[in-house]
């Protein structure tokens, strides 16, 4: 099956259709490639300082620098864009919130050798999850063009809704050709892989990835955004990397407060960045709970 290519305007409902079918799609040319460059430029630092992997499955010829909402500025338009925002919460719709569950600049360099085929979803101890129940939402930038020759990610369009643990093979997926500022979609259940790199030059991606809220992030938002930097960015940015209410009673501080009162001591910071009070928010969270099914499990109605 061949991963099917979308245009930068192509609407939530089509570009979700299509994860929902395939597991995984491309949206061409959604962002200007001079926009990744300034995202690799600022994160080159930490890429070359980066040790490739020690194993085959991280990869010997791999790099994979993360932190990226710290270190680089230019790369918090790409964890907001709204386009991937919006397949993300259509695949995941069922969820009372998401979060950005790593961040990652993968440069391939030449020599690397095709990585062992897998599910994302797989980081959560090996846990199968029913099939047909995504907990995870991923999109991969390309910050040069991939190809086949320089280790585009190898796909296996349909398989996010085959049996879990799998052995499949290079031989089994499909390469997801594209030109810079090009993004993949790829839901956490779909099969895939990074490629062999057959040339002389590294292949640079921009991988985001988005999960369900009331799952372990990946990557440690909490420790690889220092506090101070915190503050300073936006609001949707701030909830995405955890400082909001997962799901009701999910994520709270110290008396069921909520943790944008970590990083502004109570403040209002105003409009539709300002901090909205735990009742609130668990009430925007929770939309139509049933509150009867509550009480019987102990909770009563002033919690609510």
């Amino acid at each position: 099956m061949a991963i099917e290519h979308l245009t930068p305007d192509a609407t939530t409902e089509s570009i979700t259709a299509v994860l929902e079918r395939d597991g995984c799609c491309v949206i061409d040319r959604l962002a200007e490639p001079s926009a990744l460059q300034t995202v690799l430029d600022e994160m080159a630092p930490y890429v070359e300082a980066t040790e490739c992997g020690p194993d085959e499955f991280s990869g010997f010829a791999t790099r994979r620098a993360g932190a990226l909402v710290a270190r680089s500025p230019a790369s918090r338009t790409f964890v907001v864009n709204p386009t991937v925002l919006g397949a993300v919460g259509g695949i995941l719709h069922d969820a009372a919130n998401f979060r950005l569950h790593l961040s990652q600049i993968i440069a391939i360099g030449p020599g690397a050798t095709p990585q062992p085929i897998h599910r994302d979803q797989w980081a959560f101890d090996f846990f199968e999850f029913p099939n047909g129940y995504e907990v995870q939402c991923n999109a991969l930038w390309a910050m040069n063009d991939f190809t086949e020759a320089n280790g585009a990610t190898r796909v296996a369009p349909g398989t996010h809704r085959g049996e879990d643990k799998q052995k499949l093979n290079v031989d089994d997926t499909e390469p997801a050709e594209m030109e810079a500022g090009s993004v993949l979609l790829y839901t956490g259940a779909i099969y895939h892989g990074g490629g062999e790199n057959r040339t002389d030059e590294y292949r640079y991606g921009l991988n985001l990835t988005y999960a369900r809220a009331w799952l372990r992030q990946e990557e440690n938002q909490y420790l690889s955004v220092p506090i101070e930097v915190a503050r300073t960015l936006d609001h949707e940015l701030l909830k995405l990397i955890g400082y909001a209410f997962g799901a009701y009673a999910l994520g709270y501080i110290d008396d069921q407060n909520n943790p944008m009162d970590a990083l502004f001591g109570g403040r209002d910071r105003g409009g539709d960045d300002g901090r909205r009070s735990h009742k609130s928010e668990s009430i925007a969270v929770i939309g139509d709970i049933d509150i009867d099914a509550l009480e019987k499990k102990g909770f009563s109605k002033t919690e609510v």
